[in-house]
């Protein structure tokens, strides 16, 4: 079978993170891969934040939990040590899409370099706080961007999911 192909059957969603750090160059051939997706009109509009810095990837971690109505402590990227976090201009009619097209890449790469991925929501309420916004401009980021969503990265840290069987009737032919 085609290896892009397999990898778009068996990749599935991780839950459950190591909490040792991944090689730089295994980070970046993933952001890569969100950079090569495909958006509107070619405009390349979404942008990849690379958090590793543990201070900083708590404080997401707290502002998520927070937004998603948990319990102070539960960690919603699943002790992840490596979160991209996927933003894309707020005036941009294809942000949503596009972002997600990068997401979805980054996903399927880091399956292919057998590194576990999920992706977490609340991104765009995180960058609407003024805390989120204060993060962005530590950043050096100027303009106004929407969060699409968090993609986060680790080794798996158990069984890797088998893959559930697919629902019959989804698809419609028109000859």
């Amino acid at each position: 079978m085609n290896e892009v192909l397999k990898a778009i059957k068996e990749r599935r969603s991780i839950r459950k993170y190591k909490s040792d750090m991944l090689p730089k160059e295994i980070i970046d051939q993933v952001i890569e891969s969100g950079l090569y997706a495909a958006s509107g009109k070619g405009q390349q509009s979404p942008i990849i934040i690379s958090v590793t810095n543990k201070e900083l990837r708590d404080k997401l971690s707290r502002m998520n939990c927070e937004i998603g109505g948990w319990k102070e402590g539960f960690d919603p990227f699943f002790n992840a040590p490596v979160v991209l976090v996927v933003l894309a201009p707020k005036d941009w009619a294809n942000k949503a899409y596009d972002g997600s097209l990068v997401m979805g890449n980054m996903m399927l790469a880091a399956h292919a370099l057998n590194i576990g991925s999920c992706w977490i929501n609340r991104a765009r309420q995180e960058f609407e706080t003024e805390e989120g916004k204060e993060i962005l401009k530590s950043l050096g980021i100027e303009g106004e961007y929407e969060g699409i969503g968090h993609c986060i990265l680790g080794y798996v840290d158990g069984e890797y999911p088998s893959v559930p069987a697919r629902k019959a009737n989804r698809v419609y032919y028109v000859e």
